[in-house]
């Protein structure tokens, strides 16, 4: 009788156990999608930068040519 107790608690204890594993991977899968959006949004920034880097040059170039024109 004691044993079938220890039994059942152990069983219950696995069920417990396996359940918060769950719901850790549920958590790290609701987390997935925003990791990879803001990955994505950060891609997107990197890439704006270097097309305007670039135009930023040229506007410089631009710039000191102007200067050199004035002296």
């Amino acid at each position: 009788m004691l044993l079938l107790i220890m039994m059942l608690q152990l069983l219950l204890l696995l069920q417990l156990q396996l359940l918060l594993l769950l719901l850790q991977l549920l958590i790290l899968l609701l987390l997935l999608p925003l990791l990879v959006l803001q990955l994505l949004l950060l891609l997107q920034q990197l890439l704006l930068l270097i097309l305007l880097l670039p135009l930023l040059l040229l506007l410089m170039l631009l710039v000191l040519q102007l200067l050199l024109l004035l002296l």
